[in-house]
């Protein structure tokens, strides 16, 4: 027989870089180099709300506990905030100059002649001058001449006397005040002495219009006095009458202001005076302010919503925004938050505000926002109104700001970028993160602030959470330089556990299913060194929890479990880079990568470093692909195949399965296969033939394809009963996985390739024949895939992973004559 002397070749996944089948698409998960995954950083819940952890060690940060009183706030809220008075402007009047009949609607105020009387407003509002007395009919300049002419009436008089108007002369009676008016509409224009017809006609006109708005200003302020006087101070009067009244805070009392305070909201609204239109706002805000004192959390966060929608700045809208914190530090009370507008008067500030003059107030407002992102139906409420909008524009504004208040800017985004890992959370979150650029953002905010380990740490949170999605993660790996950031910031900051851990894990996630992202991180400036560099640190921080300490004090269990985590989540990076096949001959080459992970073999034990050395297996499979003469890995095949024993011994199937695999490749080399038999490896891997799982079956096929290589171990497999578990492998598995099967049939082709008649007797024989000759028709191998996409893509693997196998062994197992 021609197959007789033909063994199949040791089994080792093939790489095609000219081209890839449909098949080769359909089993690349199941090739021997594979993607390691892992869990997301575990980030426990803060017991206590408070601006800053208690880890945080900030300079000159603000307080997150303090006491707030009516005497803290300002009651008119027109002083500066940082009460310091305000020096007198250099105002030097100037006589005004006369219409001409060029521009005969020039007109300039003139100043009475008899003292004003100054009537205060509400803040904000230039002080009205009332006369006291009667008008004149002369401007300044007009007087000055007329005293002239008085010298010479010969000269003057009977010109003046002709172009005075009617009602005018000296000796008639005071006239009465006319209405009241603003700084800017006191203006008194009277003719000039020589303007002629156009003068008077100019004058005449500005007389209509200013009394128009005078009018029209008098109305509307006997409307505002109406409403004020009908609906606004009794509605104040009321309010401090029940809280005169108020016995010791109880609820119906509190619920009763409430209800007034609502009401007051609704009036004020219904008459437009919201905002600074109230001319008698400084009285609301006193009576409100004053209320303040009676320590209720419902009454105050009303008090805060209607001081709000006054408009408060300065060192109200401060003490407002700390009085609202204040609230929101209770997790008791994120009830009243969801059925008040609140929210929407903080996403106003955050949007509104300047950094600068309101530094403060904004950071309270955030640090509110992100206590209450903490609660699921607030964060969906947040969601709703644009809250990632709203932070992508403070994070452009915070940036810009840093220049001048670097501090406070700092402050301000260790409460956004904690907000903003809250609502990373939701999964309506991820198209608005991205549709908003909020994670190239962030990276500018990493590299701003790279010093900052708060501000760091919390955007490498959402990092972590968010690169688990496809979406996310593609937005972040086309980010220029986020690769070299990171490689930075974990030389920064390698002390720092749980940045360190989370940016690892980050960039395991970039480069899970990514080439080039694989290649972009390989080709920072320093990578390898970086990470093998911070490999060894945290192997050696506490040597190994289960070796002798000699003498010295273990580290707690937790921080031995952390740095292990951190361990977990960079061998996996490891594993996934040197997929790519430029990155796995230089990792393979390297011999402190590969020392590294031995060393990890010898100190931990699967009981307690399951993880870890499940990762570190699937990285020592991957780079054991790579057979260059350069590699490190190669020449320690031996080594190696010592270490693995543990794993196959252990009672981790996940290990055993990645010790496994180790074995498909090792076994390739003499030296490994006679080690795998002389310890008696081989009869654990028969064993795997029983698991019934694709992937320990496959595995265990790769083994014993290249264990039955060498003559000798093809009896001793067979007493182990691997030929009659394999044919029940192909019997079981047939259809469904064309891979596996053509794996199956490559171990039994080597294991038979002596003579079928040594090691099978007729009734095996018969029954492999059968099994073979239904799966070679192609009609009857694929009439099980209804889906036509399907059953393409099964048909390419049919042809590829089975049908040229399939026909050797055929061949092989036919008698002479029927092959002739």
């Amino acid at each position: 027989m021609d197959g007789k002397g033909e063994v199949c070749s040791p089994f080792i996944p093939r790489r095609n870089p000219v081209r890839r089948t449909s098949a080769e698409i359909v089993s690349e998960a199941r090739r021997s180099l594979r993607v390691q995954s892992t869990q997301r950083p575990f980030t426990p819940r803060d017991g206590h709300r408070q601006l800053f952890g208690a880890s945080s060690v900030r300079d000159s940060r603000p307080p997150s506990a303090f006491s707030l009183h009516a005497q803290n706030f300002d009651a008119p809220d027109s002083r500066p905030s940082s009460g310091t008075r305000l020096s007198p402007l250099d105002h030097k009047p100037k006589f005004p100059v006369l219409c001409d009949a060029e521009d005969p609607f020039r007109s300039f105020p003139k100043t009475p002649s008899a003292p004003l009387e100054v009537k205060k407003g509400p803040p904000g509002m230039r002080a009205r001058l009332l006369r006291t007395g009667s008008l004149t009919a002369l401007s300044p300049v007009e007087g000055h001449k007329e005293s002239k002419e008085q010298s010479n009436p010969s000269a003057g008089q009977k010109q003046l006397s002709a172009k005075r108007p009617p009602g005018t002369d000296k000796t008639e009676g005071p006239r009465k005040p006319g209405p009241r008016r603003t700084a800017s509409e006191s203006r008194i224009t009277q003719p000039g002495v020589a303007s002629g017809v156009g003068l008077t006609e100019c004058s005449a006109e500005q007389r209509t219009e200013q009394g128009n708005r005078d009018k029209a200003l008098s109305t509307e302020e006997d409307a505002e006095s109406s409403v004020w006087n009908n609906m606004i101070a009794p509605r104040l009067q009321q309010l401090e009458s029940v809280a005169a009244a108020m016995p010791g805070g109880s609820e119906g009392s509190v619920d009763r202001l409430c209800d007034l305070c609502d009401g007051l909201h609704g009036t004020l609204a219904e008459a437009d005076m919201l905002g600074r239109r109230c001319k008698r706002r400084s009285g609301i805000l006193r009576t409100l302010f004053r209320l303040i004192d009676l320590n209720s959390a419902p009454l105050n966060l009303h008090i805060a919503e209607l001081c709000l929608a006054l408009c408060v700045s300065g060192n109200n809208l401060l003490n407002i925004c700390k009085l609202i914190f204040q609230i929101s530090r209770r997790e008791s009370n994120d009830i009243l938050f969801q059925n008040s507008s609140i929210i929407d008067s903080f996403l106003g500030i955050l949007n509104n505000e300047d950094v600068s003059t309101s530094g403060e107030a904004l950071l309270y407002c955030v640090g509110t926002l992100k206590f209450l992102s903490g609660n699921g139906a607030i964060l969906r409420l947040l969601l709703e109104k644009n809250c990632v909008g709203v932070a992508q524009k403070l994070i452009q504004r915070l940036r810009t700001a840093a220049d001048t208040n670097f501090t406070i800017a700092g402050h301000i985004l260790v409460q956004l970028t904690a907000t903003l890992r809250n609502l990373a959370d939701h999964p309506d979150s991820r198209p608005l993160f991205i549709s908003f650029s909020i994670l190239p953002e962030l990276c500018v905010v990493l590299s701003d602030h790279r010093k900052d380990p708060d501000i760091c740490t919390n955007i490498s949170r959402i990092y972590s959470k968010l690169s688990s999605y496809s979406e996310c993660r593609l937005a972040l790996a086309q980010t220029p330089n986020c690769y070299q950031l990171f490689l930075d910031l974990l030389n920064k900051h390698h002390q720092k556990q749980d940045l360190v851990v989370r940016l690892l894990f980050t960039l395991g996630n970039l480069t899970a299913k990514s080439d080039e992202a694989r290649w972009r991180l390989f080709g920072c400036e320093g990578c390898v060194g970086s990470l093998l560099q911070l490999y060894d640190a945290y192997q050696r921080r506490d040597d190994s929890p289960h070796t002798p300490s000699h003498g010295q004090p273990r580290a707690p269990p937790g921080k031995v479990q952390q740095d292990e985590d951190v361990l977990v989540k960079l061998v996996r990076v490891l594993a996934n880079m040197c997929i790519h096949p430029a990155v796995g001959p230089a990792l393979a080459s390297n011999t402190t990568c590969i020392q590294l992970l031995m060393e990890t073999l010898e100190l931990r034990c699967v009981r307690e470093s399951e993880e870890l050395l499940v990762n570190v297996a699937a990285t020592i499979n991957n780079l054991s692909f790579y057979q260059e003469d350069s590699s490190v890995l190669r020449h320690s095949q031996l080594s190696m195949a010592k270490l693995m024993l543990k794993l196959v011994l252990g009672s981790s199937m996940d290990a055993m399965l990645e010790a496994t695999r180790v074995y498909g490749n090792l076994s390739q080399s003499k030296n490994v296969r006679d080690f795998i038999m002389q310890n008696k490896v081989h009869q654990f891997v028969v064993t795997l033939l029983d698991s019934k799982s694709t992937e320990m079956c496959i595995s265990a096929c790769g083994v014993l394809t290249n264990l039955a290589q060498d003559p000798s171990n093809r009896v001793s497999l067979s007493v182990e009963g691997a030929i009659a578990k394999l044919v029940d492998c192909l019997r079981d598995f047939g259809p469904g996985d064309w891979q596996l099967v053509g794996q199956v049939c490559q171990a039994l082709w080597n294991m038979i390739s002596c003579g079928p008649e040594k090691l099978l007797d007729s009734q095996e024989r018969e029954s492999l024949l059968e099994i073979l000759t239904t799966y070679l028709d192609e009609d009857e191998a694929l009439k099980w895939i209804e889906d036509d996409d399907m059953r393409d893509s099964h048909r390419a693997c049919w042809e590829l992973e089975f049908l040229p196998v399939a026909q050797k062994l055929m061949k092989t197992l036919q008698p002479p004559d029927q092959t002739a």
